[in-house]
């Protein structure tokens, strides 16, 4: 059965330029490969500045590969291929916008989804339920809600394109012991009930140990086990 995402010996550099006008090259990653399958959870580990984040944007398509390819072979068809994929990044504002209602910013991807109707409450309600927040935050400005609800919030925004793939971009970071506890709960309910793909990307690799026992980890833009 063919993997669900391939990673193929991607690399990516960028170009900068020195202090004497010429262009050096910078690798920020080299030669990664790994495969993802279907209803797998799958940790990425790693010292900060070392290339995650990188490889995540990679594989959502916001950055090209300087070389090798990525291979998706998703389960369901759909006009929009980029849905199928989606990333919760570290800072949930860039998903949640602090000046609208909660409400407001998944209306809008429900439409975007579902065509103009307007979703019911029950809907929305729904989608808060499955990020374990209450429906009473659904008036509420993002600029209310405390960090950890945010985090939800965009989770639950994401959640409302019925992605095949979530990747998750140093989610643990902040937290105390209990909200990561909470937060490794929640994951595994969402890839157990949802059969969402899961790869989730941290520093912290004692947490993705509670979270899975697949675990590859890449130091400096190389992959160094897995």
């Amino acid at each position: 059965m063919k993997p669900l995402l391939a990673v193929k010996n991607i690399s990516y550099s960028v170009w900068e330029n020195s202090l004497i006008g010429k262009r050096n090259e910078k690798k920020i990653l080299e030669n990664i490969s790994f495969e993802v399958a279907s209803g797998e959870i799958l940790g990425i580990a790693g010292p900060s500045g070392g290339g995650k984040t990188t490889l995540a944007k990679l594989m959502i398509g916001i950055f090209e590969p300087t070389n090798g390819e990525i291979i998706k072979n998703f389960l369901k068809s759909e006009n929009r291929a980029a849905n199928r994929i989606q990333l919760l990044f570290q800072n949930s504002e860039e998903i949640a916008n602090p000046f609208r209602k909660v409400k407001d910013i998944l209306i809008e991807v429900l439409q975007l989804k579902n065509g103009k109707s307007l979703p019911t409450k029950e809907r929305l309600s729904g989608l808060l339920s499955d990020v374990n927040i209450h429906e009473n935050l659904l008036e509420k400005y993002c600029m209310q809600l405390s960090g950890g609800q945010r985090q939800r919030v965009a989770l639950a925004r994401l959640l409302a394109v019925e992605p095949e793939i979530l990747i998750l971009d140093e989610p643990f970071s902040a937290q105390d012991v209990e909200s990561q506890l909470n937060l490794l709960l929640l994951l595994k309910k969402i890839n157990a009930k949802k059969r969402i793909t899961l790869i989730c990307i941290s520093h912290q690799e004692n947490v993705l140990n509670k979270l899975t026992p697949r675990i590859i980890r890449i130091k400096e833009g190389k992959l160094v086990s897995e």
